[in-house]
């Protein structure tokens, strides 16, 4: 046999082996689009499991959704550029990043009042994770380059953690270890969370400024996605790269539902893109699905398998300053949306995809 007919046959049985994890898992479409008020920007989403809420960071508050309903029940107002949102039903206390204040506002879930604040030890607060063992907030500083640590029952600063890089998106597993994408170094950071230490810094090969990041912690595997249309995908037993899948444009962040054992990434060209892996743990791409246009931002409810994004219509973008260059187009009033993208198929086969459950 020619080293070509190999190279032919092993192209097909990929070929074959991504229509067979396409046919075995749920197909994705959008569903509903709900209008929210308001006007501005927005970043973070996050999804709240016990209370089934969704937490959407839009400008100078904090949207909340009750997703059994589908309806909007109230905001967390007062907020000065809000970016990363974590809830702790447990405290019964939610945590906030205000990014234009360098602080975390502390909230309480059942009256959306804030009661509380936290003056971050670095600049640019963005992206929260919370770990339970320790019942500490991780606010990650992009500015300042660094972590600033929360006694989240107590309300006070627990320590900082320096990085020497731009943190990103961040994710804990419940077993003492958070991760972060290191957006200016293509690199993502392991953190004890007890020790508050970085233990390892693991390369991500192929990735330019990695933004969103997701974790199957059953299976040890973390989900990057990059600014040139890539997902790297990484052993977190050993560090190692377990290869690369393309998504869309634009992705700023990601998720995974372990039931269809599945990634997703979030890509502000209005695609998803959703991403398996193989039997040999080979990334390869499930199913793109259309969106729309700047649904960039995304969260995931693992219970009904729904994916929420928010977005809203563009406008042209303001005079180029010194300051802003290169300003991103104007958001037009009165269009902020949710969109829920929902499965086609509840039944998850999670042995048809070619792994082992």
């Amino acid at each position: 046999m020619t080293n070509r007919t190999v190279l032919v046959l092993t192209s097909c049985l990929f070929a074959l082996l991504g229509a067979a994890v396409a046919q075995a898992r749920p197909q994705y479409a959008l569903g509903r689009v709900i209008p929210l008020p308001g006007e501005g920007g927005w970043d973070y989403l996050t999804y709240e499991p016990v209370q089934a809420r969704l937490y959407i960071a839009h400008g100078t508050r904090v949207e909340v959704i009750d997703t059994r309903r589908m309806t909007r029940i109230g905001a967390v107002n007062g907020i000065s550029g809000a970016h990363g949102i974590v809830a702790v039903p447990a405290l019964k206390r939610g945590f906030v990043a205000s990014g234009a204040n360098d602080s975390v506002v502390i909230f309480d879930l059942a009256t959306l009042g804030t009661v509380g604040e936290v003056k971050a030890t670095g600049g640019g607060p963005d992206a929260l994770a919370y770990d339970a063992g320790t019942q500490r907030v991780f606010s990650f500083n992009g500015r300042g380059r660094n972590v600033t640590v929360i006694d989240a029952a107590a309300g006070t600063v627990a320590g900082t953690i320096a990085l020497d890089a731009r943190p990103e998106f961040a994710t804990a597993d419940g077993a003492g270890h958070v991760y972060v994408n290191l957006e200016d170094k293509n690199s993502v950071a392991v953190i004890d969370a007890a020790t508050l230490a970085v233990t390892a810094v693991w390369q991500l090969p192929g990735c330019d400024s990695p933004s969103g990041l997701a974790l199957n912690a059953r299976e040890g595997e973390l989900f990057s996605v990059c600014d040139n249309k890539v997902m790297v995908v990484t052993d977190v037993r050993t560090g190692a790269s377990l290869g690369t899948a393309p998504i869309g444009g634009g992705a700023d962040a990601a998720g995974y539902d372990p039931d269809a054992r599945l990634a997703f990434a979030s890509c502000g060209e209005g695609v998803v893109t959703a991403v398996a892996l193989d039997r040999e743990r080979r990334p390869l791409v499930a199913q793109t699905v259309t969106t729309q246009k700047g649904a960039r931002t995304m969260a995931l409810d693992p219970r009904t398998h729904r994916l929420f994004l928010v977005t809203a219509d563009f406008g042209p973008p303001p005079a180029p300053t010194a300051e802003h260059p290169r300003p991103r187009p104007s958001i037009l009033p009165d269009t902020f949306r949710l969109l829920v993208i929902d499965p086609h198929r509840q039944k998850f086969t999670t042995t048809a995809e070619g792994r082992s459950p």
